[in-house]
């Protein structure tokens, strides 16, 4: 074994040891994951047989009744997780607390976990530049980076605007939603003829994400699809 090899190995473990850390959730030592190998294999996953076009589990992956019925705007959806303990309070600390490292994290499993979307453009749901100065990022963005970065895909995050500052959407009853989201989106590019992967970091009714399809696709978009890291299952 040459020295330079030995070397190479030595900064490796030297790295490996300053970089471990206590895992998010129980405490114990997880190197350099955000969560211990026991953390990330109890974290709750979706169904494998689920609505290709919602996501919310169906008996044998068929479209379910509800987008039979009445079809949403986007055409695709697909989650890493089901937005359930764990991972609820995970994502409310990534977006209230500030934990950034959170996204990356929820990201990386965005690419790992999930079926990769064919897609020419990433768009993150826009923040308002109200609720933006607040919290100081859009976790939107934050989790597309790592997917852009995996899948070689570009990200806008300039053509779309979330135009009306509506209440919070966790604050309002299901029922509620989408009539709060109702023209809150503008854009201002063509999209004609192109394939748009819409990221977020929940999906509970879609509105928000429906609504901005929508207007993607008054903009020409032959396609929508959504990605999120959560999908919350009806109560």
């Amino acid at each position: 074994m040459s020295i330079l090899t030995q070397s190479a190995r030595l900064v490796r473990r030297s790295c490996a040891h300053l970089l471990t850390q206590d895992c998010l959730l129980c405490a114990a030592e997880s190197g350099a994951s955000l969560l211990c190998p026991a953390c990330r294999q109890d974290l709750p996953r979706l169904p494998a047989a689920r609505c290709p076009r919602c996501a919310l589990p169906t008996p044998a992956g068929e479209v379910c009744g509800r987008c039979l019925g009445k079809p949403p705007h986007y055409d695709a959806t697909d989650a890493a997780f089901t937005y359930a303990f764990p991972i609820d309070k995970l994502v409310q600390s990534f977006k209230y607390g500030h934990r950034l490292a959170l996204g990356s994290y929820f990201g990386r499993q965005l690419v790992l976990s999930s079926r990769r979307l064919k897609a020419d453009l990433i768009i993150p749901l826009p923040l308002h530049s109200l609720r933006l100065r607040e919290r100081g990022f859009n976790q939107a963005l934050e989790l597309a980076r790592p997917v852009a970065r995996a899948w070689r895909i570009p990200i806008d995050a300039r053509s779309c605007r979330r135009t009306r500052h509506t209440a919070a959407q966790a604050d309002l009853p299901w029922r509620e939603r989408a009539k709060n989201v109702r023209g809150a989106f503008d854009c201002s590019a063509d999209f004609t003829g192109q394939r748009l992967l819409l990221i977020d970091d929940v999906m509970t009714t879609g509105a928000s994400l429906n609504e901005l399809a929508r207007t993607l696709k008054l903009h020409g978009a032959a396609q929508v699809a959504l990605l999120v890291v959560a999908r919350a299952l009806p109560r």
